[in-house]
């Protein structure tokens, strides 16, 4: 997982889903957490099908992603000698792509080279630790994108110095709801909405008679303090967090990050999306801002600590082009 140990209890984003006319909602266990597509259809066999289609492409582009999967893409990228080049399949070249991007789009912040930092700051059962000193500077010499040496042409990777340790899991999941929207559009399914542990969302078209999916995006640890809603037509929301002792790592200074309680991001796509999010709980609000500037399909919305007053005192900060009507409860 790139940057951050991820909640699946944690529902940065919900839907009213109940109150759109005529779906069909079907539920997945995969990447540690439940992953569900709500479907606007006549036929809920044919849908349920669809459904159970993309199920099955999750199912497999886990067994390509997942490091903790003996044999997969990652498993054996984590275990590969210096200058020696490994195969790899479309999914995990494709992931490795996005995250090279979005390393260069985030000036360094989100980097899925991050796995022996994670593992420095957690146990074995994921809870907090505080690394030795050498074991922190042995994990930050094999931190950093320009590690790896990607081949499009060949869809090959190589490391110019091992061993390291890649975690997609600040990628994965967007990218498979990515890949499961992909999916139902070859089965006609179009009025859909997918998410996988409602961190990851996607819209697809809007259901009959809405404007868009409605969304909702609420404080992590207030539920009833909703922040925005949205109607969400072909776009993507992601959320990210501290909750529950999750890490979320700056690579730049090779621990966890303070002074933020969450992040979401509005995308194209989901993939994107949870790169976007992972990394707004490490930048600055104005590198945010910078960000969103140069990009007017991304927004952001993140909930920092005021560090020039008590520490429970905290502000929610609307980054990019949102509207009066979509946010709410907040100062």
């Amino acid at each position: 997982m790139a940057n951050r140990q991820s909640d699946p209890d944690t529902p940065f984003v919900t839907s009213d889903w109940a109150s759109v006319a005529n779906v069909h909602r079907f539920a997945h266990q995969a990447m540690a957490t439940t992953f569900e597509i709500i479907v606007q259809y006549e036929e809920r066999l044919y849908a349920q099908q669809a459904a159970e289609a993309a199920f099955d492409e999750l199912d497999r582009i886990e067994g390509e992603l997942s490091r903790y999967i003996e044999n997969s893409d990652v498993a054996r990228l984590n275990n590969l000698p210096a200058n020696q080049p490994l195969q790899l399949g479309l999914d995990t070249y494709a992931c490795l792509d996005i995250s090279k991007q979005m390393h260069a789009r985030t000036n360094g912040v989100f980097d899925v080279t991050i796995g022996f930092l994670l593992d420095c700051w957690r146990d074995e059962d994921k809870r907090p630790r505080v690394p030795a000193a050498d074991e922190l500077a042995f994990a930050r010499r094999h931190t950093g994108m320009d590690l790896l040496v990607l081949d499009e042409a060949t869809t090959m990777v190589a490391l110019r110095a091992g061993p390291v340790r890649v975690d997609l899991g600040g990628v994965g999941k967007g990218y498979g709801v990515d890949r499961m929207a992909e999916l139902l559009r070859e089965w006609s399914v179009d009025r859909a909405l997918i998410h996988g542990g409602f961190s990851s969302v996607l819209a697809l078209d809007a259901p009959e008679g809405a404007r868009g999916w409605p969304v909702t995006l609420s404080h992590p640890q207030d539920r009833r303090r909703v922040l925005a809603r949205l109607e969400l037509e072909r776009m993507a929301v992601s959320g990210s967090g501290l909750e529950k002792g999750g890490h979320i790592i700056d690579p730049r200074l090779g621990r966890p990050v303070e002074g933020k309680i969450a992040a979401w991001s509005v995308t194209p796509n989901a993939g994107v999306g949870d790169a976007f999010s992972t990394a707004f709980m490490i930048m600055a609000p104005a590198e945010i801002e910078a960000l969103c500037a140069q990009d007017s399909a991304v927004r952001a919305l993140v909930i920092v600590r005021d560090e020039d007053a008590d520490a429970s005192r905290e502000r929610v900060l609307p980054i990019g082009a949102w509207t009066k009507t979509e946010l709410l409860g907040y100062d």
